[in-house]
């Protein structure tokens, strides 16, 4: 070996183990779902990233692809009852109540960051002297940063919020009446009778109208924007008859012209490298299987109409997460979600 090809092995391979030690270490607890299996696609592939762990009580044991069956050949690692806190950043991926009881019943070190994908910390709660910051970047950018815990967003949450943030910041906001349609992936992995394709397919229908558990966490954030809003939101769910996405339409009388509309909406969002708004119409296979959200805009006489949409299981959870991990933890904030949509 020569002393050129020698120097460059040396430089490679010190590369190497810098970029190995360097790397931030992740658990997930609640890894079966599909949320879970969102988390783990991702940072299996996030070049800063070590994912240490998957913890599953129901699939302890089994490989990730027997379960997560698109990760066959990506991973050899397996489902585990057991908990281990050697982690930078814990993603907990369990249903709503289940992380307070963690919390609650383990004594996970000071020093690892958690970020949790249920609702119970997106309305200031605290738990084991930690205080979570809600996690919407397009919002909290600057806070979240800063933070240690953070409250990741619901998936309509997300949606709805991106499509009113800048008419709250201006003070525009009224009455609100919004729609939503989501894919079955919304509602969990877990068999309904709501999730079943005989149901489903071919199928829509209105859910928990004008009383969506979302709304709560929706409101606080336009109410910190706009602090004078006391309007009504009035949103309906739908239930759709696809797997994945959400597509959001929200109107309001407003006095804006369509075009300061959008010169409105395009500063807001400038610098956000995941929220677009569009001035053509939108489709929702332009952000399914990505972290994006997209905003189209409509002026109908003395109403105005917006239009947002984005992916349930990453820009309106797993992918937000990572990334608030990304930004709470000084990288790229576009590490590891530069992810390509379906479109057909």
């Amino acid at each position: 070996m020569n002393i050129i090809c020698y120097l460059r092995f040396v430089i490679w391979n010190f590369g190497n183990i810098m970029s190995n030690t360097t790397k931030i270490k992740a658990g997930i607890i609640g890894g079966a779902g599909y949320g879970g299996g969102e988390m783990i696609r991702i940072l299996l592939n996030h070049p800063d990233v070590e994912l240490s762990y998957v913890h599953s009580r129901s699939h302890a044991g089994e490989s990730l692809d027997a379960v997560h069956t698109d990760l066959i050949g990506d991973t050899d690692l397996h489902f585990t009852d057991n908990f281990d806190w050697k982690v930078d950043v814990l993603f907990l991926c369990m249903g709503h109540g289940e992380s307070k009881k963690l919390l609650t019943e383990q004594s996970i070190p000071a020093e690892v960051h958690i970020i949790d994908l249920s609702q119970d910390f997106r309305l200031g709660e605290q738990t084991d002297n930690r205080t979570f910051v809600y996690g919407l970047p397009e919002w909290k950018r600057e806070e979240i940063k800063k933070a240690h815990d953070i409250a990741n967003p619901g998936c309509f949450a997300t949606a709805i919020q991106l499509g009113l943030l800048p008419l709250a910041k201006a003070g525009f906001l009224k009455e609100i009446h919004t729609t939503g349609i989501t894919g079955s992936t919304g509602a969990g992995q877990k068999l309904q009778p709501t999730t079943q394709h005989s149901w489903r397919s071919g199928n829509v229908n209105a859910y928990k109208t004008l009383a969506h558990q979302h709304l709560k966490e929706i409101t606080q954030t336009l109410k910190a924007l706009q602090p004078d809003f006391n309007a009504p939101l009035n949103f309906v769910p739908w239930r759709g008859d696809f797997t994945r996405g959400i597509f959001i339409t929200s109107y309001l009388y407003c006095d804006l012209s369509l075009e300061n509309a959008y010169k409105l909406y395009h500063d807001f969002y400038a610098g956000h490298p995941f929220t677009h708004v569009s001035e053509k119409m939108i489709d929702l296979k332009q952000v399914v299987n990505t972290n994006k959200c997209l905003i189209h805009l409509e002026k109908v006489n003395n109403k105005l109409v917006i239009h947002s949409i984005d992916d349930n299981l990453l820009k309106g959870a797993s992918g937000q997460a990572v990334q608030n991990m990304n930004l709470m933890m000084g990288l790229e904030e576009t590490a590891g979600l530069k992810l390509k949509s379906i479109v057909f």
